[in-house]
């Protein structure tokens, strides 16, 4: 018996592994930025990341909800937290559900387990039942601008499939056009800039708000961000949907699902997953 039982052991492991993948919904793609100097006016930058609840959040109620999430940056370097967001206050004052979503999103962004978008390109989407977009300001570095997330972006929406974003995390959908870094560019300088084919045109949709970019660079000890979210997805074409500074607000528009803000976090979850559930009937 003594001799059998390893072996007895390694087949009840194998037998759980694959009863765990066979019972996932589906996999997730989440989109992430690796960057963490944010540019401002005049040169300046900012030390940023990913906002720990706008990603942490939505991500473990993805997993409990039986979803597997797949996380793929840029470059396919690991992301790291905005140093800020690491907060009880974002977590309903609770340190201890802070600290066990941190766990969550440390598992996820481990040595190994983060992709580029050359490598999620190149095998193609077609496994995959959504995307999501967390926020905190690094989306601002090197999404909007990037031709290979608008080639991404592009693939969902034309499958239909559900695509979430979160607080920042939609500026990432100016992507999805011709020429974005032109029409970034064009943001930057204070120019007049018009989108060309973006898929998201006339889409009802939020993102951080006016009032509380404001609120942020009280922050920055006078210093500016180069533009206002909140400006840009309008001028490009979003039918833009706000609720008063630092309320929870989701809005879904077709295969679309945009939070406002870091309290948005539970609510957007809650949603992209009853739509990643439809979309699977």
């Amino acid at each position: 018996m003594k001799k059998l039982l390893p072996g007895l052991l390694a087949v009840i492991a194998l037998a759980t592994s694959v009863t765990t993948y066979a019972a996932s919904k589906g996999n997730v793609l989440v989109l992430l930025s690796s960057e963490t100097a944010l540019p401002l006016q005049e040169g300046k930058s900012y030390a940023s990341g990913f906002y720990l609840n706008e990603f942490g959040v939505p991500a473990d109620a993805l997993i409990k909800a039986g979803y597997s999430l797949t996380i793929v940056t840029p470059k396919g370097k690991k992301p790291l937290p905005d140093e800020h967001s690491i907060d009880p206050m974002y977590f309903a004052n609770n340190p201890q559900e802070m600290q066990r979503i941190k766990k969550v999103v440390d598992k996820l962004t481990a040595e190994g387990n983060v992709k580029s978008l050359n490598q999620v390109l190149a095998q193609g989407t077609e496994g995959y039942a959504g995307i999501f977009i967390p926020g905190g300001h690094a989306p601002l570095i090197d999404l909007p601008g990037n031709a290979d997330v608008g080639a991404l972006l592009r693939q969902f929406h034309r499958s239909g499939k559900p695509t979430a974003a979160i607080c920042h995390g939609p500026i990432a959908l100016l992507a999805a056009q011709e020429q974005p870094q032109t029409f970034e560019q064009g943001l930057i300088a204070g120019a007049p800039a018009t989108t060309k084919n973006w898929i998201y045109a006339g889409y009802k949709m939020t993102i951080f708000s006016d009032a509380e970019e404001q609120a942020f660079e009280t922050s920055l000890n006078g210093e500016k961000l180069r533009y206002y979210p909140a400006q840009a997805m309008a001028q490009a074409g979003g039918k833009m949907a706000f609720a008063n500074a630092w309320q929870a607000n989701v809005v879904k528009d077709r295969e679309l699902i945009t939070g406002q803000n870091p309290f948005s976090d539970h609510a957007l979850a809650k949603t992209f997953i009853a739509a990643l559930d439809s979309k699977k009937r």
